[in-house]
């Protein structure tokens, strides 16, 4: 795991002697099951336009390290931003504190791999400060000339590159850095005095060139300004339980929402998740598979290795509507007696790793999509989604629709707003009808929170027809 593209972070080489490190995490890791030192470096860039004019402009570096030692269900941690032998130090006298009584067996390091999931890239560094600001104004400039409309844009590029180090009490290292790029483009209209918005973004762990091209964010923008107009046309959404034909791509927030967070193996081992205990018993209609994968190139989600070492896997979650694994980080693994599955991830080293997800999709079918809605006989298409809540426990969801449309004896007929879907995720997999033939992963926007953490993830689906959900509205 040490390549050219690491040569920018090099922790042991200019601030702390390897070999006093190591023994530090020895000292702290005595009689515990697990530990490592995570040390960190993270710069980030990113650019607003708004208004017509460079409305921000940040960058932001930060480093540090956590230490940590785990024994049983306890972990000690301590962090802090110098990567000083003093600092680590009293780090470890925290850390220490989980494995005070001794007893643990090390557990295995995790397995060693070559692969490189992204480029060797600095995304700060793909084009100049002046050439960006440059491509936002042009951004704004061709999205006012398209319709004249347009009262608002609002467009922005953001660029990071993070990378780290993993130092285990065997003396293992390994590195990884991960770029990641980003770009967000939001138009509001205007007619006969009411306004509406709409966006889009991409983005991965590639550089800001792709992004930039022309090409790319003309079309970014086309699709901001058709969103924009679909929803001035938009109607009052209906109330009430009705099928619901669901698209490809970034839908697939409503599975890893309510369904994925459900399948991390914390929330399992602990019995608060609504598919706790249901190892091998069907908890979806047949022909659903759901996977978690971090193993695919470029995607927002992905990783080559996870925050603890281990490296990224394409976990199958559910096969054919049967539940076969959980996402699991290397703690939660060993407390299960399963192998960790590369899931273990921490939003930076400040913070403790736990089961996360990196990028989590159903697998396509064979049902046409125009099939599906033709089906429809009442109901609602649903195509892109906002925010939206979740309890762990019971699966409920609440997940609010960006752009919807109300479909009648097979006919996709006027846009909605204001539609909200509503149900729980286990009721929903067994109420899935028809899968589509058109598995798209989303344009690599998506975030994720658990336990006041954020982490980058993908999401994914075919078109899915949906039996009975609660879809709340404003109609009359």
């Amino acid at each position: 795991m040490m390549t050219d593209q690491d040569a920018g972070f090099r922790p042991f080489d200019t601030d702390l002697d390897a070999d006093h490190a190591l023994g530090i995490l020895r000292e702290a890791t005595a009689g515990a099951d697990d530990g490592e030192l995570f040390l960190e470096r993270q710069r980030s860039e990113a650019l607003g336009f708004d208004d017509g004019r460079l409305k921000t402009a940040s960058y932001n570096a930060a480093e540090g390290f956590g230490l940590r030692a785990v024994r049983g269900e306890t972990a000690g941690y301590g962090h802090a931003t110098e990567l000083t032998e003093a600092a680590l130090r009293r780090a470890a006298e925290t850390a220490r504190l989980a494995a005070a009584q001794g007893g643990g067996t090390l557990a295995a390091p995790p397995a060693g791999t070559n692969k490189h999931l992204y480029a060797a890239v600095d995304p700060l560094e793909d084009a100049s400060f002046a050439k960006k600001v440059e491509t936002l104004r042009e951004t704004d400039a061709f999205a006012r000339a398209l319709d004249p409309g347009v009262v608002q844009v609002s467009a922005s590029l953001s660029a990071a590159l993070q990378e780290v180090e993993i130092l285990r009490p065997d003396g293992q290292r390994l590195r990884d850095v991960r770029p990641m790029a980003r770009f967000n483009v939001s138009i509001t209209v205007e007619r006969d005095g009411r306004r509406e918005s709409g966006g889009i973004g991409s983005g991965g762990r590639h550089g800001l060139a792709p992004l930039m091209d022309r090409a790319h964010w003309e079309a970014e923008v086309r699709e901001a300004l058709r969103i924009a107009r679909v929803n001035l046309a938009a109607e009052p959404a209906p109330a009430g339980v009705m099928d619901v034909v669901l698209g490809p791509g970034w839908p697939g927030i409503l599975l890893h929402e309510a369904i994925g967070h459900g399948l991390e193996g914390d929330f399992n081992r602990k019995k608060t998740s609504a598919f706790a205990g249901l190892m091998g018993k069907r908890i979806a209609s047949p022909g659903v598979t759901v996977l978690d994968d971090g193993t695919i190139p470029d995607r927002r989600g992905s990783i080559t290795i996870d925050d603890e070492g281990t490296p990224s896997h394409k976990t199958v979650l559910i096969e054919d509507g049967i539940l076969v694994g959980y996402m699991q980080d290397r703690q939660n693994a060993r407390l299960m007696g399963v192998p960790a599955t590369g899931n273990g991830r921490r939003e930076s080293y400040a913070h403790l790793p736990m089961p996360r997800m990196t990028n989590t999709y159903m697998l396509g079918g064979d049902a046409e999509p125009a099939a599906m809605l033709a089906d429809l006989k009442d109901g609602i298409y649903a195509t892109g989604f906002g925010g939206g809540q979740v309890d762990i426990t019971n699966g409920k969801f609440v997940f609010s629709c960006t752009e919807a449309y109300r479909v009648k004896n097979g006919k996709v007929g006027a846009p909605v707003k204001g539609a909200t879907l509503i149900g729980d995720g286990a009721t929903a997999l067994q109420k899935i009808r028809a899968i589509g033939n058109d598995m798209a992963l989303d344009p690599g926007v998506g975030t994720c929170g658990k336990n006041g953490q954020w982490v980058p993830v993908g999401v994914g689906q075919p078109s899915l027809y949906i039996g009975g959900l609660t879809v709340g509205g404003s109609a009359a």
